[in-house]
């Protein structure tokens, strides 16, 4: 099974004015991570405005996105919902090759029981050979996924390999990481902890921020992974403070406005996401200048 250790970044999807999905800043995006340390390219997560997008434009991203990268780095694509028979009826019949695991956030609106959620992934996993990463974000799904939900999970599915946890809850996700059996990996799920979750034991990150400053935060991340903790902390505190900027006006608002700051993409959103506010967007972009991460 593929490991996900390191930097993996949820690649946002940039926009047309006209809202259609701009190919040209998508090549940008995809080189400018490739070529700044990102360990693998994380394709329609949240960050990704997902839930907005058509199937077509779905599979257009991701054909588009595998043919960019041409190998060089690990894929993962994101497929989960709360329809359990329609998750499984994608991973079934969509053609997955290239792709290197699949990133499927718990079932969310349902507000299942914690067994409801571990026969999910049993059917989830069963669907597919392809190597699955949980997503636990309970602020985004209003039902946690349980230590022991993950555990038993890791446990009784071959193909289910690690669990994004952006669940903020250290005592939790540090019983995972205690209980976990050898070779599954635990990966932040919040830009802002993953020095603390790393020190703890953690494997890496599905990063946000990486998308702008993958250097940085790949510098961070890999320090953090070889034990060299004061480099880490430079890096932590060179980005904490804009980190927390990002998602003032809610993901990815914050982070597609940095993007525009260093002409990479521009900041268009679909609604019902609104773009940053000028307030915040000049924020973020003092914010990059103070710590050298875009020329003034």
């Amino acid at each position: 099974m593929s490991t996900f250790r390191g930097l993996g970044v949820a690649m946002v999807t940039p926009f047309n004015a006209d809202l259609s999905i701009d190919f040209k800043g998508l090549q940008r995006l995809t080189e400018h991570l490739i070529s700044n340390g990102v360990d693998y390219l994380v394709v329609q997560g949240t960050t990704g405005e997902s839930a907005t997008l058509s199937n077509d434009e779905r599979r257009s991203i991701l054909d588009f996105i595998l043919e960019v990268n041409a190998g060089r780095r690990k894929v993962v694509f994101g497929i989960g919902g709360n329809n359990t028979m329609g998750v499984v009826h994608t991973l079934k019949t969509w053609d997955l090759s290239g792709v290197d695991g699949i990133l499927s956030v718990s079932p969310y609106y349902n507000k299942p029981t914690q067994e409801g959620i571990f026969q999910h992934y049993t059917h989830v996993a069963g669907a597919t050979d392809l190597p699955i990463i949980l997503y636990n974000v309970p602020g985004r799904t209003a039902s946690n996924v349980s230590a022991d939900t993950t555990l038993r999970l890791a446990k009784a599915c071959a193909n289910i390999v690690a669990v994004k946890e952006a669940s903020g809850n250290f005592e939790q996700i540090s019983s995972i990481i205690q209980n976990k059996p050898e070779g599954f990996e635990v990966i932040s799920g919040d830009d802002g902890i993953t020095l603390p979750l790393i020190s703890a034991g953690a494997d890496g990150v599905i990063s946000v921020v990486g998308n702008a400053f993958p250097a940085e935060f790949s510098a961070l991340v890999h320090h953090a992974l070889s034990g060299n903790i004061g480099p880490a902390q430079e890096e932590h505190y060179r980005l904490a403070e804009l980190i927390t900027g990002l998602f003032e006006e809610g993901n990815p608002a914050g982070i597609k406005a940095c993007l525009k700051h260093a002409s990479i993409c521009g900041d268009t959103v679909r609604l019902p996401l609104v773009k940053a506010s000028d307030k915040l967007s000049d924020k973020l972009y003092q914010l990059m200048t103070k710590n050298a991460l875009v020329k003034a």
